[in-house]
């Protein structure tokens, strides 16, 4: 219908333009976390676009439902205050015909939001934690400024440069600290040049008159200093040990079969963000509802409220869940049935007020002393005596 068209045209534009602006302001925010480890030479361009790009990806399941919502808050605001709802209710077309092109967007984007939960959510944790991992034992050695200690994040790395003249260019005066338990190895070099990738995959960096001093604490004995000509050196550290285990990275199919406290609260989690996109999406139109000429914006207070208060109901149930303190039932499944009370409260209210004031009233009983009396019927033939 065009009817349905129309509508739905009306949601998602600004479902479009809220979504993209959530999507820049959380971009915004993660890569100014991520910036400050690039900034200290802890984490190349590529290590910083992939983890904002996966930051991004892991955010969806949570901004579409609200930018759903919003927009759907938006989008009828508008049309009750150019009075368009009062004119198509004029015509016949009735609150559930005006609601029917809302569950079928909500419908489509809790489906996609349902595969983000499950599918593309977790992958995005195990590859994010898999470049944390290795940035821990990385150095962005080629974008290095003089005059300023670089740490891994481990700390078992620190280098320092006494001048350069910018990045990916030569440096003089190196100096390289490493520590692998009790063993201290610190290298003073007085050139350097910029790393560069080797046949196997290592990075490795090229000092020339090098002197390598090592120091192994439970062995004194075997202390020693060295001086080289030239020397390689792979700027990365050891790579470590596999990464410990998170129920956000677990693949759905693991979750499904576990029992622990933590691992029920994902999944839960994870099925609960479509039917949340859904109910969001109903009681955006729901909250809509007013008064014809009303001020487009005068539900957006309310809106964000009840988002909010749900938002807050959904989170404090997984704590709670992750934490053992409530079983797998109800779970978290509690929050979303709340919700789905109130949306049918709300929806029904007006008939159900309506309904109480036309249910007519027993009229009061009248008194014994204004009742009539009662008529007395004569026989036939019979009359007044003279």
């Amino acid at each position: 219908m065009k009817t349905d068209s129309y509508l739905t045209r009306e949601i998602l534009r600004p479902f479009t333009a809220i979504l993209g602006i959530l999507v820049l302001l959380f971009a915004g925010y993660s890569l100014a976390g991520i910036l400050s480890d690039a900034v200290s030479g802890l984490l190349p361009m590529s290590a910083i676009a992939a983890l904002t790009a996966l930051k991004l990806l892991i955010s969806l399941d949570v901004l579409i439902p609200i930018s759903l919502f919003i927009a759907v808050v938006a989008g009828f605001g508008r049309l009750q205050a150019d009075g368009e709802v009062t004119a198509m209710l004029a015509l016949g077309i009735g609150p559930r015909q005006i609601l029917r092109p809302v569950l079928g967007l909500a419908l489509g984007l809790a489906l996609c939001v349902s595969c983000l939960s499950l599918f593309a959510r977790p992958w995005a944790y195990a590859v994010s934690h898999e470049i944390s991992r290795r940035a821990a034992v990385m150095l962005n050695v080629n974008a290095m400024e003089a005059g300023t200690f670089y740490a891994s994040q481990d700390g078992s790395r620190v280098i320092f440069l006494g001048s350069r003249a910018g990045p990916h260019a030569a440096a003089r005066d190196i100096f390289v600290a490493k520590r692998d338990g009790g063993h201290i190895e610190v290298i003073f070099a007085k050139e350097g040049t910029p790393a560069t990738q080797n046949a196997d995959g290592r990075r490795s960096v090229h000092l020339s008159d090098a002197h390598v001093y090592q120091f192994d604490k439970d062995h004194p004995a075997s202390n020693q200093s060295l001086e080289a000509a030239g020397l390689n050196v792979n700027p990365d550290g050891p790579l470590p040990g596999a990464a410990s285990y998170s129920p956000v990275a677990a693949s759905t199919g693991h979750l499904m079969t576990s029992d622990k406290p933590a691992d029920i609260a994902e999944r839960q989690w994870r099925f609960s963000t479509g039917l949340s996109t859904l109910l969001l999406a109903v009681l955006g139109a729901i909250l809509s509802r007013g008064r014809p000429r009303q001020n487009r914006y005068a539900k957006f207070g309310p809106a964000i409220l009840a988002y909010s208060a749900y938002y807050l109901l959904c989170t404090t149930a997984r704590t709670w869940v992750q934490h053992g303190e409530v079983g797998w039932f109800p779970g978290l499944w509690w929050a979303p049935a709340a919700l789905a009370l109130a949306i049918a409260l709300i929806w029904y209210a007006p008939a159900l007020r309506r309904r109480w004031r036309a249910t007519p009233k027993d009229p009061p009983p009248t008194p014994r002393a204004q009742r009539p009396a009662p008529l007395k019927l004569r026989p036939a033939g019979s009359h007044d005596a003279a």
